[in-house]
Formats: structure tokens, C-alpha cells, sequence
């Protein structure tokens, strides 16, 4: 069983200050990572907001969760990436994904193809990325890309960690062979939340994809961080109420909502009883929270975390 991590994903703060001290708190809290999203809503820009999170902290790992490949030309991103990398000592942790918001797509006129197109540009683009970041220049000519000798700098002497997440066989099967991390996701192929992903949200559903991520990892699963990104988090001592609450929202029973890996609903003794149930069924050993569970989430942190 791999260690328990913690991450808390934040989209923005309501002041520069409450930035920087948000930071500092998830960090003397005990969480591994302050992750940010990348959409073209209501947030920051990851990769200043990552910067200035790295530098309000002293150990805190920061990260993209996930960047969008469309977005960014991967030689342009990882000169970025390979600088945030280098100048907070080694702290970033790396997510790409292939997109998948359309609203994304529409608010910029990106076009946005199918899924498997922008998941083989994707592909391609982890290969860049890898070259960029590893040696420190990438030559590379593919279906969508074509680089020679495109340098980056700084030189890394070691690159950030991997983050590859998805719902689908194909993705989750590249990312078990290619990435550190491993995010294990609802299916988001509609490009928006709906009745597809609060059905793939289900824990049989994770079951299978969970077995495509060991499938294809072989020997390398050991190696693997195995991520669950949380949707619902409340700590409460009645949560027979709050799973029905959930439920009744969602359209479905509070039993799948309490076998969902994406809810954490119960005391800090349940939820803690819960996660060790959800590593040993599931492998997910790096879990995230979000802003409004910083705080309630803690004694959970404080107890799982490392261990």
C-alpha cells in the first residue's frame, strides 16, 4: 500500500492576501499539495497562482490539476513548468489532461474535436513534455505536433512528478504506463456534468477502472500514486442524513452515494475507517479536498497522512 496523501484543489481567493495565507494554512495543516484547475471560468491562472503559492510556503508542493493540453502548445508550457519547477525548489507536481469542458472550447473558439483526437494530441504532447523535461530540449514529429530541437530552460535535474487522470480505458491505460500520479476520474466525455458523470461515479464503476490502471501499470504499480479527486466531503456524526441529502440531489440512493470513492460523508473516525476501506478495495492513497473542507478535513490529514 502506498502512503497517505492529502491535497486541497482551489480555483481562487478573494484577495492576493488571502491567497498567500491560504496557502500557508494548507501547508502548516499537513497537506502534501495545493492543487489549481484549468479552465477558462471563474479562477486564477495556474501557473502565477502556482508561483505564488510556491513562494508564500516552504514545503508545500503545488500543481496543475489538470492543465489543458488544447489551451497551451507543450513546448511553450513546459518552459513555464520547467522554470515554476526550478525556482520553488523542486515542489511542482505536473497534471495534463486531453480537455474536456466545452464550455472551455466555446468561450475561446477552440475548436473542440472528438475525444480521441484530443486524447492522441495529448498523447503526443506527454512525449514533448517528457523529452523537455528530462533532457532539457525535445525533437519530436507526430500527427499533431512537430518539434525540432525546441530547448528548455532551466535544465532540470530531476522533473516534476506526473499527473495523468481520466475515466476511459484508453487514457487511464496510457497513464498507468507513462505517469507518477494517476487520477481515477468520472467520465467526462460529455463535456459538462450530467447525468453521465453522477452515473460513472459509482463505486462498481471505479472497481473496473481501477483494474484497467493495474492491468496496464504491471510492475510499475507499486511506483504509482493512485488519486481520487472528492465531489462531496462532510464530516458530521449523522451521516444517514447527509448521504440522503446527496442522494436525493443527484438521482440516485444514498448507498451508491456512500460506496462512491468521490464521497466522504461520516465523523473524522468514519471517514479515516472509510479511506482505509477505499486503499485496500481501490489502491487511492492521494486524496483531494477542496477549499470549504481545509479546515474539518484536518484531523483526518493529521491522522492518515504518511502512513
Amino acid at each position: 500500500m502506498r502512503p497517505f496523501r492529502f491535497a486541497v484543489q482551489l480555483s481562487k481567493a478573494s484577495s492576493p492576501d488571502a491567497w498567500r495565507a491560504t496557502a500557508r494554512r494548507v501547508e502548516e495543516l499537513g497537506y502534501s499539495t495545493l492543487f489549481i484547475p484549468d479552465h477558462l471560468d471563474d479562477q486564477f491562472g495556474p501557473f502565477t497562482a502556482l508561483t505564488v503559492a510556491a513562494e508564500a510556503t516552504t514545503t508545500l508542493r503545488v500543481g496543475s490539476l489538470v492543465l489543458g493540453n488544447d489551451y497551451r502548445h507543450p513546448v511553450v508550457a513546459a518552459k513555464e513548468l520547467a522554470t515554476l519547477h526550478y525556482l520553488s525548489g523542486g515542489r511542482l507536481e505536473f497534471g495534463i489532461g486531453a480537455g474536456w469542458m466545452s464550455s472551455d472550447y466555446q468561450q475561446a473558439g477552440i475548436v473542440e474535436d472528438e475525444p480521441a483526437v484530443r486524447v492522441r494530441r495529448m498523447q503526443e504532447a506527454v512525449e514533448i513534455y517528457r523529452q523537455m523535461l528530462h533532457t532539457g530540449s525535445a525533437t519530436f514529429s507526430g500527427e499533431f505536433y512537430t518539434v525540432t530541437n525546441a530547448p528548455s530552460t532551466p535544465v532540470l535535474d530531476s522533473p516534476p512528478p506526473l499527473i495523468i487522470g481520466g475515466g476511459s480505458p484508453k487514457v487511464l491505460r496510457f497513464a498507468a504506463q507513462n505517469a507518477d500520479i494517476v487520477g481515477v476520474n468520472p467520465r467526462l466525455t460529455a463535456g459538462y456534468i450530467g447525468p453521465e458523470v453522477i452515473e460513472s461515479t459509482q463505486g462498481s464503476y471505479f472497481d473496473e477502472r481501477v483494474r484497467w490502471v493495474r492491468e496496464a501499470a504491471g510492475d510499475r504499480l507499486s511506483e504509482i500514486d493512485l488519486q481520487i479527486l472528492t465531489f462531496f466531503v462532510t464530516i458530521t456524526d449523522d451521516a444517514e442524513a447527509t448521504l440522503a441529502a446527496i442522494a436525493g440531489m443527484m438521482g440516485v440512493t444514498a448507498e451508491q452515494v456512500a460506496d462512491s470513492p468521490v464521497a466522504l460523508v461520516g465523523s473524522v473516525d468514519g471517514i479515516i475507517a472509510t479511506l482505509l476501506a477505499r486503499r485496500e478495495r481501490f489502491g487511492f492513497n492521494y486524496v483531494v479536498v477542496h477549499e470549504n473542507e481545509i479546515e474539518s478535513f484536518a484531523p483526518i490529514v493529521a491522522a492518515l497522512a504518511g502512513t
